[in-house]
């Protein structure tokens, strides 16, 4: 099973591809590290401008410095 990269209460960076045309990108913080269905670690994460929370997969973040909020 592979290891997670980030960690709960880190900022990051959404980078959305094809299929997340109406999900904004910017600034999420990880909420919750999930089991993953696939070889890709997921995470649920929360938007700091919308509040909504999403579940991503790894390959779709990217880390993020400074604080959230």
């Amino acid at each position: 099973m592979p290891q997670h990269k980030f960690k709960v209460g880190q900022p990051v960076e959404f980078l959305p591809g094809p299929r997340d045309a109406n999900v904004p990108r910017g600034r999420y913080k990880i909420e919750r590290l999930l089991p993953s269905e696939t070889r890709e670690p997921q995470y649920r994460v929360k938007h700091a401008v919308d509040g909504h929370e999403r579940v991503v997969p790894e390959g779709q973040l990217a880390a993020r410095t400074g604080v959230f909020g």
